[in-house]
């Protein structure tokens, strides 16, 4: 029986890189993905190393289209079809409103929303060429569900993201296609090193970590969010078990968004 292949842009590290070893784990063929190069090739190279062969990677701009395109393109030639489509890739922007600029707003849009849509029409076009169903997976955010003070960019982009998650949902359901989001809540990874360093830019009196421990301290488990919580939710949303879930934004914040 043929292997079940996924896509997971974005993965050279953090929660896309927990994803990918979680779907390989479930025996999937996986094709990592990033702009980073350099980072893409060490990932992969230490994936190989700890046993796992069904893994190749592709570096690319999912702002693209031509790229998410490739993309597709190349992991069906490698491992022969497509069944998982993670959009996974995504910045940050972390700026008061009144310094929000024309360059901050393309760069965030591109990357965040252009990349879920343009690597959504890739893979539901693979889908439709093959004659199978398949399933879409998007990044989100605790961030898509409410707005958050110098974050009002990247909130903007996540509510986008969820919006499209919804509305190809409709679209793709008679092509027997899902398309759900996973919302991710606050974890310790490089992005949100990045999104502290830059609240303590915004607001001086605070000291770095500071504003890491204030979301991170009213999450109602009590712990941050670590790769593992995430990728245990795609591991469903990419499983047989969630065929009847679809045009869903579903949040994994240990407590922190209730809706």
């Amino acid at each position: 029986m043929t292997k079940k292949v996924a896509v997971v842009t974005g993965s050279a590290g953090g929660l896309g890189r927990g994803i990918a070893e979680r779907l390989l784990k479930d025996g999937f063929s996986v094709m990592i993905h990033d702009i980073n190069k350099e980072a893409l090739a060490e990932t992969e190279k230490e994936i190989k190393a700890a046993g796992y062969e069904d893994v190749a990677s592709f570096a690319g701009d999912v702002s693209k289209k031509e790229d998410q395109v490739a993309l597709v393109a190349a992991a069906v030639q490698k491992f022969g079809q497509l069944n998982v489509f993670v959009n996974n890739a995504g910045i940050e922007a972390v700026t008061p409103f009144l310094k929000i600029d024309e360059k901050e707003l393309e760069r965030t849009f591109k990357i965040n929303v252009f990349g879920t849509v343009y690597g959504t029409q890739a893979a539901a076009e693979q889908f439709i060429k093959q004659g199978t169903s398949g399933k879409i997976i998007n990044a989100c955010s605790i961030a898509g569900h409410e707005a958050y003070e110098v974050l009002g960019t990247y909130s903007a982009t996540k509510h986008a993201v969820k919006a499209f998650t919804h509305v190809a949902a409709k679209e793709l359901a008679s092509k027997h296609i899902t398309v759900n989001a996973y919302c991710p809540g606050v974890a310790k990874t490089k992005m949100w090193d990045r999104i502290d360093a830059e609240m303590v830019k915004a607001d001086p009196s605070l000291k770095p970590g500071e504003p890491f421990a204030k979301f991170s301290g009213e999450i109602a488990l009590g712990r941050y969010e670590t790769p593992t919580d995430v990728a245990n939710l795609v591991h469903f949303l990419a499983s047989e078990d969630s065929d009847y879930i679809t045009g869903q934004a579903i949040l994994v914040d240990g407590g922190l968004v209730y809706k």
